[in-house]
């Protein structure tokens, strides 16, 4: 579907976000931003105020920040800026035609914009077992102090998935002296997203860490005594113990609400470059936005805190009529132990030709770089603070590189934009 053109805004609208997350949250701010003096509601499900999620698995799990360096805004905030915040509050459908919200009990809401930024929520194991006691999801900051009590008195922890989530909880529980067994169906953690060459470094920083990886097994039960977890029992017939079970084995956007209004849905709410969807009135940002990317040419559900971050400045303009295109190169983060790392670009699975990597990588201070046909896709830089500019600029360009200059630290990375310039590369 393409977007369709929203009209202007008048002071007499009202702008309705659902889901009071970071995407919600930044949104509501851009639009007193933008100068929206008209109504504005932030619905949530949940009694906390918008909040980020990352130091969930990362210093809040490991008991390094205080709770309240994870909320986006002070409190006082909302009523500062005049957005009307209802928290554990649910919509139950959207009625297009009516331009209303319903909402669990039956009230209705009317909007005159609409912004969806729902999120998303954990996939489950499909296992028997999976509702036992002592079985552990991480998404949400309940979830996250859930986690952190079981660390705190439990010798021995299995976590199924060894993807972003998996890895930072199982630094989480090394930095808590428990014990770890990271079990996943492929052959290394993070292969689909990062190829083997990053996947074999991120295999050997948990095993240098005392983490017991168990790496292409199938987890098909989740045992326990007394309605309690107590291990996991694989497709070979053996059986791990353990205290605690955390299942990180991806997420699914929460798009029931926009499903049911009849909206576009394929892998998320699909919505063009100004985050709109073909109902010119509605919008959606965040881990529930299959948004269209121009630099890609394609679409893409990003489920990364900066998409949420970004996207919802970007849909808040495009509410108020500024017409504006969601522009920037993906970018998430990670630590885990000592090792720091900013992603930015983004590669299909498998779609790279080769890694370059500068500096090396036994001091853990490096670059990793994915090119095809010798442009770079992606980038990391790991306990490296000071290119993100650079790495940026590189991956939007598309320039052809040269992958010996690339690998050599003394060729700046601002260079390689001057050797394509100049016919060099």
């Amino acid at each position: 579907p393409t977007e369709r053109e929203p009209d202007k805004m008048t002071a007499q609208d009202t702008f309705v976000i659902v889901g009071a997350g970071l995407a919600g949250a930044k949104a509501a701010e851009g639009l007193r931003t933008e100068g929206f003096d008209g109504r504005v509601v932030l619905i949530g499900e949940e009694a906390e105020r918008p909040y980020d999620r990352p130091p969930l698995s990362k210093d809040y799990l490991q008991g390094k920040s205080e709770k309240e360096k994870i909320y986006v805004h002070p409190e006082e905030w909302y009523d500062g800026h005049d957005v009307e915040l209802r928290l554990d509050s649910r919509v139950v459908a959207i009625d297009r035609a009516a331009h209303q919200l319903i909402m669990l009990g039956g009230e209705a809401v009317s909007y005159d914009k609409l912004l969806l930024t729902m999120g998303s929520s954990p996939r489950q194991l499909p296992v028997p077992g999976n509702d036992l006691e002592g079985v552990l999801y991480l998404r949400g900051v309940q979830d996250c102090e859930a986690i952190k009590a079981a660390f705190a008195t439990a010798k021995r922890v299995v976590i199924i998935g060894a993807g972003w989530i998996g890895l930072e909880t199982a630094a989480a529980a090394r930095a808590a002296s428990v014990d770890v067994s990271l079990l996943e169906t492929a052959r290394l953690p993070l292969l689909g997203v990062l190829g083997p060459e990053m996947a074999e470094i991120y295999a050997a920083l948990h095993t240098e860490h005392g983490v017991e990886l168990r790496m292409g097994v199938e987890v098909v039960e989740i045992i326990g005594a007394d309605r309690r977890a107590s291990g996991v029992r694989l497709a070979d017939g053996s059986q791990i113990e353990a205290d605690v079970v955390v299942v990180g084995v991806g997420i699914t956007p929460n798009t029931e609400l926009a499903e049911a209004a009849g909206l576009t849905v394929d892998n998320g709410i699909v919505v063009g470059e100004h985050l709109g969807s073909a109902d010119p009135d509605v919008f959606a940002a965040g881990d529930v936005a299959n948004a269209y990317y121009a630099s890609l040419g394609r679409h893409l559900r990003l489920e990364h805190w900066s998409a949420a971050l970004n996207q919802g400045p970007v849909a808040a303009a495009n509410m108020v009529g500024r017409t504006t295109a969601y522009d920037h190169v993906p970018y998430f983060f990670s630590d885990q132990y000592d090792m720091g790392m900013e992603y930015r670009g983004y590669v299909e699975p498998g779609a790279y030709g080769q890694v370059v990597f500068r500096g090396e990588v036994a001091t853990g201070e490096y670059f990793a770089f994915w090119l095809r046909d010798d442009r770079v896709l992606a980038a990391m830089n790991v306990n490296i603070w000071d290119a993100g500019d650079s790495i940026t600029a590189l991956v939007r360009s598309g320039v052809r590189v040269d992958s010996a200059r690339l690998a050599d630290p003394d060729v700046a990375l601002e260079d390689l934009h001057a050797d394509s310039a100049s016919g060099a590369a």
